[in-house]
C-alpha cells in the first residue's frame, strides 16, 4: 500500500473504453468533493489500462482484469454478455481492493455513471452512526416508475462495505449467488446483481443498513419525487442511460421525463463530460460512441439547448429500464 492510502477513503468502479468519459467525469467529482479519496478502477479491458496508465491520475489505483480475474469467473464468462459479466464481476471489486489495500477500513462500489454533487462523508457517516457493515441504498422510485418487483428494492450503484468479517461475509454470499446466476432478465426472484439486495436488511439484520435519506442519492427514477426547486442539494446524481450516441449528440434518459428542476443536473454533468470528451478526443483521437438499437433514436426528440456547440442533449422517451 503507498503512503496515505490506508488513511484514506476507498471507492471501486469498473468500466471499459466505452465508459471512459463517464469514469473520468466520476473521478473528478470525487476529486473535487471527496477530500482524502483513492479510486480504485477494474479496467475491462487492455485500452482503459493503458490509457489510465498514461493519464496517471494520482488518487485512482488500477485492477487490470487480468491480473484480478479468477478461475470461478472465467468458468461463467462465456455464458454471459458483456454487461452481465460486468454485473457478475462487481460483487468482487471490493474484495479486489481489500487483496491489495488490507489496511483500508472500507470499500464503496460506485458505478461509473454515478456524479458526485457533494461530499460522500455525508452517507457514509450515516453508516458510522448505524454501527453497521454494509450500506444500500434504496431506488426510492417515484410513483410512475417503480418497478422494484423487477429491478430489485435497491440499487447496486453505492454500496460499501466494511472491512470486517461480518462486511466480508455478507460480500462472500452476494459473490456466491452471482457466480450461480447473474441475467439481464428477472426470474424466481432474481434480476442480474441487484435483486439480490432485497432482503440483505432481514438477511442480515443489525449489519445491514438502508440508507434513511434516499433524496440524497438521485437517479431519473426518483429525481421527480424529490427535487421541487433549485436549491436541493443531494450528495450524488446516477446518469444511468446517458449514452454518447454520436459526436455531437447524447442520450440523456430512457423512460422518463425529467421536470426543469430536475433536469439541471443533467446541464451540469453534460457540460463536465463534455470537457471530458474534448480531453479524450485530444490526447488519443477517438469518441467513444455507443450504437443503440434500430429504430431507437428515431423515437427521440431533441432539446433545443448544446454545449459550447459540440454535444447536443436528446432526452429520449422511449424503452425502460
Amino acid at each position: 500500500m503507498r503512503s496515505g492510502d490506508a488513511a484514506a477513503e476507498h471507492f471501486v468502479t469498473l468500466f471499459d473504453r466505452n465508459f471512459l468519459p463517464a469514469g473520468l467525469c466520476l473521478y473528478r467529482s470525487l476529486k473535487q468533493h471527496a477530500g482524502n479519496f483513492r479510486l480504485w478502477v477494474l479496467c475491462m479491458d487492455t485500452t482503459t489500462e493503458a490509457r489510465l496508465r498514461e493519464l496517471a491520475l494520482p488518487e485512482v489505483r488500477l485492477l487490470p482484469l487480468a491480473e484480478v480475474e479468477t478461475d470461478e469467473l472465467r468458468r461463467v464468462k462465456d455464458g454471459r454478455t458483456v454487461g452481465e459479466y460486468c454485473w457478475t464481476i462487481t460483487p468482487f471489486t471490493p474484495k479486489f481492493v481489500f487483496d491489495r489495500a488490507p489496511e483500508a477500513r472500507r470499500v464503496t462500489y460506485v458505478d461509473a455513471d454515478v456524479f458526485f454533487l457533494d461530499d460522500p462523508s455525508r452517507l457514509l457517516d450515516e453508516l458510522d452512526a448505524a454501527d453497521a457493515q454494509v450500506l444500500i441504498t434504496p431506488h426510492a422510485y417515484s410513483p410512475e416508475y417503480d418497478t422494484s418487483a423487477k429491478y430489485g428494492i435497491y440499487c447496486v450503484q453505492f454500496t460499501t462495505f466494511l472491512n470486517s468479517t461480518k462486511g466480508r461475509e455478507v460480500l462472500h454470499w452476494w459473490q456466491e449467488r452471482c457466480i450461480e446466476w447473474c441475467f439481464a432478465r428477472d426470474e424466481d426472484g432474481k434480476f442480474g446483481d441487484q435483486k439480490y439486495l432485497d432482503d440483505w436488511p432481514t438477511r442480515f439484520a443489525g449489519h445491514v443498513h438502508v440508507l434513511a435519506h434516499p433524496e440524497l442519492a438521485l437517479g431519473p427514477w426518483n429525481a421527480n419525487r424529490f427535487v421541487h426547486d433549485d436549491a436541493f442539494d443531494p450528495v450524488f446524481f446516477h446518469f444511468h442511460g446517458l449514452r454518447i450516441i454520436a459526436r455531437d449528440r447524447i442520450q440523456l434518459y430512457a423512460g422518463y421525463r425529467m421536470t426543469p428542476h430536475a433536469r439541471r443536473f443533467y446541464t451540469s454533468y453534460v457540460t463536465a463530460l463534455s470537457e471530458t470528451v474534448d480531453q479524450v478526443n485530444r490526447r488519443w483521437g477517438e469518441i467513444p460512441v455507443l450504437a443503440l438499437p434500430k429504430g431507437f433514436v428515431a423515437r427521440a426528440r431533441r432539446m433545443a439547448q448544446r454545449i459550447g456547440g459540440r454535444i447536443a442533449f436528446a432526452e429520449c422517451i422511449a424503452g425502460r429500464r
